[in-house]
Parts: structure tokens; sequence; C-alpha cells
């Protein structure tokens, strides 16, 4: 064999089905891997509730050479608000939690310091001034949501102005999973479990069972990861906002990745810390995308699940840099279109690059993990063109609509 030929790139394994009429998208996925400098990952489609595309690839592992794999399972950063929002509106349309009520009728010890007035939607759409943890906050004290909810509550809004029109990266999870705890007497965790991820099937967790962890893809940071927003340490010592909400303690920044520890995994970090399969979120989006309901299985009411995807909070947030459009909990579409190209998409993203979506138009639930991190663009342009296939071809099949 010529040497030439020994040099030629071997073409990237692609694993999975793609139903026919949907090969481009396998083909998206292809290009993300030889073209897009993609590491290990994962795309999944539902349409009409039935599974389109389920493509995996790369390394789950690239220090050990473990290969990704149907069952491989992936950190999804803050994927996890989708699901807790899903949780929050499940008890709302049971009649168990209004969601414009104080929080502190539900847990009366959120009142001090002068929060009686902030309402289960404000937390939910991350309105409530409470974006980080006043005092230290040790990453040891991040695995106790219990302990984290409590300092919150003895906790007075931010004074920062900017503090009730930024994106709540941790706190959100802490106060509303807090909050389902109160209403429901289950732990965040726990209800997704046996509510949502029992009854259709999924392989999603907010707290990992042990035994599942050889399973788990091991997260790498991009070459410019943790320089998009140029936050460094001259940023952090000057600005004590953006000191509370992304470095206490920090928990994204270029060092060694917590969120790879085992002990991480099986902690309930309700908002950053689920792990899932591509599969089980394009499924459950897909089950929202229907209105709420797939294989006899109802989650909740389609006129509950429309008030959660109606937007609440509509604003520029200036820590981030960027316009948000929030929901009771959702994700919602600004013009970034980071859920892709529906108008009416809901779900929300990860840090890193991941989506996890519903495009009710189409009828479908989307999802796309990963193990290399990024924030060198403002959408991920991997993401942006699986997504981008995926609607031409279901676009082209609802004659256009969408």
């Amino acid at each position: 064999m010529s040497g030439e030929a020994t040099r030629r790139p071997r073409t990237p394994r692609v694993d999975g089905f793609v139903a026919p009429g949907f090969e481009p998208v396998r083909d998206a996925f292809l290009a993300n891997l030889r073209e897009r400098g993609e590491m290990g990952a994962a795309f999944a489609v539902t349409w009409g509730g039935e599974p389109v595309v389920d493509l995996w690839g790369g390394p789950a592992d690239s220090e050990r050479g473990r290969p990704w794999r149907r069952d491989t399972l992936q950190a999804i950063f803050s994927g996890t608000k989708g699901l807790v929002a899903l949780c929050l509106l499940m008890l709302a349309d049971r009649g168990e939690l209004d969601l414009e009520a104080p929080v502190a009728r539900y847990w009366p010890e959120f009142a001090a310091a002068g929060k009686d007035r902030i309402r289960v939607v404000d937390v939910a759409a991350h309105r409530a001034a409470l974006p980080g943890v006043a005092g230290r906050l040790s990453p040891d004290e991040i695995l106790d949501p219990r302990h984290v909810a409590s300092r919150l509550a003895a906790q007075a809004p931010e004074t920062d102005p900017r503090a009730a029109v930024t994106y709540h990266p941790l706190t959100y999870g802490w106060l509303c999973g807090e909050l389902v705890r109160r209403v429901d007497g289950r732990s965040i965790g726990r209800f997704f479990a046996e509510e949502v991820a029992g009854p259709l099937g999924l392989e999603i967790w907010i707290g990992l069972p042990a035994h599942l962890e050889p399973r788990v893809s091991r997260l790498v940071h991009g070459p410019d990861w943790g320089r998009r927003n140029g936050w460094d340490d001259a940023a952090f010592a000057a600005d004590e906002l953006l000191r509370r909400i992304w470095g206490n303690p920090e928990l994204f920044g270029r060092g060694p990745i917590r969120w790879n520890e085992p002990r991480w995994h099986r902690a309930e970090i309700p908002g950053a810390g689920a792990i899932a399969t591509a599969r089980s979120m394009a499924r459950l989006y897909g089950c929202l995308a229907l209105g709420g309901a797939l294989d006899g299985v109802r989650l909740l009411d389609r006129a509950t699940l429309e008030r959660g995807r109606r937007p609440v909070s509509d604003r520029f947030d200036p820590i981030a840099g960027d316009r948000q459009v929030f929901g009771v909990g959702f994700e919602l579409q600004t013009d970034a279109r980071a859920l892709g190209p529906p108008q009416d998409a809901f779900g929300h993203c990860g840090a890193g690059g991941s989506v996890h979506a519903a495009w009710p138009s189409l009828r479908a639930g989307v999802s796309y993990a990963m193990n290399q991190m990024r924030d060198d663009a403002r959408v991920d342009a991997r993401a942006q063109a699986l997504l981008a296939a995926t609607y031409a071809v279901l676009a082209r099949r609802a004659g256009g609509s969408g």
C-alpha cells in the first residue's frame, strides 16, 4: 500500500439509523465529525411520537478509547431546566401549585428578607433577583440541594438591577426543586423518575444511579472554551454580581471538569445535573410537541403546557449579553434560533452546545448531546447543522409549514 493511501483519513463511524428520507440528517452528523471537530455525540428526532433519527458516533471517552455506544449517557447541563419546568407544570396541572402564588405560600421560610411577594412564576422565569448565592459556596455544598435552598431562603434579593433580568444558571434549579419538594414531598429527582421517566420509559436522571456510571461519557473542553464572554480573573474581581453567579464556586472554567466526577453524577443538581440519552430527550420533547401525551401516557393537559410555553420574560440579559425569552422554565425562541428553525420551538439548551426541544408545529422532538464543550459562537454550529437538516426534511413533508 502506498504512503499516500496509508495517510488517507478514515471515514468516521456513525451508528444508529435514520428513517427513509432523513438521510440528510445523517450526512450532517457525519459532517460534524469530519469537518466541524466533533468528538463524541448523539442526535435523535421523533416525529408524531415515532423515532425517525437515532444517531451516535465518536468517542465517549477519548482518553480510554471508549467509543460512543447506543446506551451511552451524557450530561446535559441546563437541559435539566426543561425537565424541572415540566415538573412544576405537572403540579400546576393537578391543582397543587399555583404559578401566580407567592413562593412563600408553599415555602414559608422563603418570605425572609423581603421576598414575600416573589411568585412561583418569577422564580421559574429567572426574574427572582436571586441569580447567585450570597456568601462563599463550596463545591461540596452544591451537592446538597436542601442546604443551598435554605441559604437562598434566608437571602435578600440582589439590589443590583441586573439581577432581575439575568439568567439564574444554578439557583433556578435549587429554587424550583425545593418548591417541588415542599408541594409534593418528593425530591425533584424522585418526582421526575416516578412521574415522567418511569411512565414514558426514559433514560433520563436527575441524580444518576451508581450502577449506571460506566455508561456516562467523559466531558472535554473545546479549544476556545471559556473565552466568548471574556470573563477573566479581572472581570470576576471587578463585578460582584458576575462573581456570585458564575464564580461561587467557578464550575465552568478551564480547569479540571468536576462534572465528570461520579459523585456529581449521583447528586441531584436540578439546574444543571441531569444525565440522559439524546434518544430519551427527543422522546420526551416529542411527547410535549404532541400536547403532553404519548403512547397512552398523559403528563399534563394541553392547556397547562400551552401556559408553560407562553412568554413570561423577554429581556436583554446584561451579564450574558444576549436576548433571552422564557416561559414557565422553558427556554423560548429568539432571533438566534438556538432551538432550531421553528418559531414555536421550546425546550432548553445546555452548556457546551447541547439542544433539546419540542417543535409543536411539526409534531417533533429533537435532542443533540455531545461531550466536547464549546462556547465559541452565539449558537453552536454542530447543533445548528443537525437541526437545519431535520427541519428541511420535516418542512417538506409538512408542505412547508412550521
